[in-house]
């Protein structure tokens, strides 16, 4: 068995497509028409093979009280992973992107926080050896 797909729920489709790839340099790999919505994926070109990450369009109103309650609560949708974070969070503030939390060590993993202008908390992570 293996986690082929990953998803955040996002306000607007396509602005999640902007921002996933021109902000943060994902690809996009299937936007297939479903009713009034569409199958939207996109994946990191450095990260695991073949895993994609679902751009979800809300279209259940208690998907958006639950990533309103997330939001406001500081807690992150996501997790997304670097080898050297200072230098990727350097890189999405050169491209607009707006930190909630710049690079802190926490023990196990230096993380911050960013938004994915779509309703969002993305949380980027370093993790460190013991």
């Amino acid at each position: 068995m293996q986690i082929k797909f990953g998803s955040v729920m996002v306000d607007d489709q396509q602005k999640a497509l902007d921002f996933y790839t021109d902000k943060l340099g994902f690809e996009k790999v299937a936007d297939v028409s479903a009713g009034g919505y569409r199958w939207l994926t996109v994946s990191a070109p450095d990260g695991v093979k073949g895993m994609e990450l679902l751009l979800e369009p809300m279209g259940f109103p208690p998907a958006r009280a639950y990533q309103k309650a997330l939001y406001e609560a500081g807690i992150p949708a996501a997790v997304f992973v670097t080898n050297e974070i200072e230098a990727e969070a350097q890189r999405l503030k050169s491209r607009g992107v707006t930190f909630r939390k710049d690079p802190q060590n926490m023990g196990p993993a230096i993380v911050a926080i960013f938004e994915d202008t779509c309703g969002n908390l993305i949380q980027l992570a370093q993790l460190l050896q013991a």
